[in-house]
């Protein structure tokens, strides 16, 4: 009597596909941990290689500028080359710039290093994506798969901060970068022997001018905000460094309209929900990054926290995200993605005015716990569907590339919006010292604090223009949704 055949086999399923879920969670973990681990670290950080208030941000910034600016890049590379080897080759890359940065003498070699993990963290996270995507086809297993990832990406910073604090306090604030080395090792080992590996068809030609144009302009931004925080808005360098910005990314989309094969296509961000989704996860990294730089910031320097019990402070952000993106995962296919996303963002977006409310004397358990509180489960609302409506409708070829903007435009959110929000904060806490230092009156922890609520405040107005975005831009219900989960990606 022959063997009835197993259900994987008789559907063509991937035997393995959980285990790629596994190695592939690993990954994503590992680079969205690495966005926020050394949040922690950066009152110590900062000490030992004297790094000013000015540059402090460059820590974070410095990877996520990287990152960001790279994804599409990343993509397309996963796409061609293969997305198995490139996830292979950016996990120990992303291992050897995470050790670099553990024995970093200097705050340019700390900075270089944070850059150089962001490049390879480019590398393996698009290509995590369209693993997913290309492994899990039946919908409800793609749903689970997707919710998973959707976990990650919002629970991952929290958690971040949590295992910064434990390794900063109990070892080095190194540490916090050399966690990922054995992380990554093992990573890379299993995605060999478990993931299978997959290509895009057609044209493989490479965009490099769209590359240099896209990382120049984004990268003149950024560095135009850091300039403002201490030589002031208006001065010449400053409206430069703007104005180059501006000409790179005007540039870049005209290169993407000409060339053959270009870095962005148009056609994947011209359609209204996926262009939607870009914007609104843009406004979400420019809110959402610079909370856990200046709570981490505050709880430290200001209530006196140590690392360790400042990361554990924001366990209840990570609680409240694995709670309620269970509940999102649940509701998407019932009701769809936008009755979900505006009230998620809007609660954020209230959370984080909450914190507006903090002074030097104020309590963790009265002014902090209820604003983490409200902005997790916002964000939980908000992670999952988005994730889906940004690969809405998208073909093949396309796939790396589509998967590659959900990260591209948080972390380019995330860049832009740290060095953004910490100028304003360093700027806000310079004017109130020097008014007060004039009165007579001057109280340095309250000139700091002012600054952390000026920037919770941007925050928040930024969080309430992705709910603007999102409102306006998505018009598909949970059946397209459900559709989209089912589109089988060879």
């Amino acid at each position: 009597m022959s063997k009835t055949p197993s259900t994987d086999v008789t559907e063509g399923l991937d035997p393995n596909r959980w285990r790629t879920l596994f190695v592939v969670a690993i990954s994503q973990l590992m680079v969205v941990l690495d966005s926020s681990i050394v949040n922690i670290a950066i009152p110590h950080a900062k000490h030992d290689l004297h790094i000013s208030n000015a540059n402090q941000q460059w820590v974070v910034t410095a990877y996520t500028l990287a990152f960001g600016s790279l994804l599409l890049l990343g993509g397309r590379i996963g796409d061609f080359v293969g997305r198995k080897r490139v996830l292979i080759i950016g996990l120990l890359g992303f291992a050897g710039a995470s050790a670099l940065g553990g024995i970093a003498s200097t705050q340019a070699l700390l900075f270089a290093a944070r850059g150089l993990q962001g490049v390879f963290g480019a590398l393996l996270a698009p290509a995590a994506l369209a693993i997913i995507s290309v492994t899990f086809t039946v919908p409800k297993e793609r749903a689970r798969a997707f919710g998973v990832m959707g976990a990650i990406s919002g629970g991952g910073a929290a958690i971040g901060l949590i295992l910064g604090g434990t390794l900063t306090e109990y070892f080095s604030w190194r540490w916090c970068l050399d966690v990922n080395v054995p992380i990554a090792i093992i990573a890379a080992i299993l995605a060999f022997k478990y993931v299978h590996e997959s290509k895009a068809s057609g044209d493989r030609s490479y965009d490099i001018p769209g590359v240099l144009a896209s990382s120049g302009g984004l990268f003149a931004l950024v560095y135009g905000f850091n300039h403002a925080a201490t030589s002031g808005w208006g001065n010449s360098m400053t409206l430069s460094l703007f104005g180059i910005a501006a000409v790179a990314l005007t540039a870049f989309v005209f290169i993407e309209r000409m060339v053959p094969n270009p870095l962005l296509p148009l056609r994947i961000v011209t359609e209204r929900n996926r262009g939607g989704s870009y914007l609104g996860s843009l406004a979400v990294g420019a809110g959402l990054f610079s909370m856990f730089l200046f709570l981490g910031l505050y709880l430290q320097t200001i209530l006196g926290y140590s690392p360790l019990k400042s990361g554990f402070a924001f366990l209840p952000f990570t609680a409240g995200i694995i709670v309620f993106a269970g509940i999102a995962s649940q509701l998407l296919p019932k009701i769809g993605p936008k009755p979900l996303m505006i009230p998620g963002l809007i609660a954020a977006g209230v959370g984080l005015l909450l914190l507006t409310r903090i002074t030097p004397e104020t309590s963790y358990l009265t002014h902090v716990l209820p604003s983490l509180l409200i902005m997790s489960s916002g964000m939980a609302l908000v992670f999952i569907p988005l994730t889906t409506t940004s690969l809405h409708a998208v073909g093949n070829h396309d796939s790396g590339v589509a998967s590659a903007m959900i990260n591209t435009s948080q972390q380019i959110g995330g860049s832009l919006g740290t060095a953004l929000l910490n100028t304003i904060a360093a700027t806000a806490t310079t004017s109130y010292i020097a008014t007060h230092k004039a009165l007579g009156n001057l109280d340095m922890p309250t000139g700091l604090v002012h600054g952390f609520t000026q920037s919770f405040k941007v925050g928040a107005i930024l969080l309430f223009a992705g709910a603007v975005i999102l409102f306006f831009f998505i018009n598909i219900g949970k059946d397209a949704v459900v559709e989209t989960e089912g589109v089988v990606v060879h």
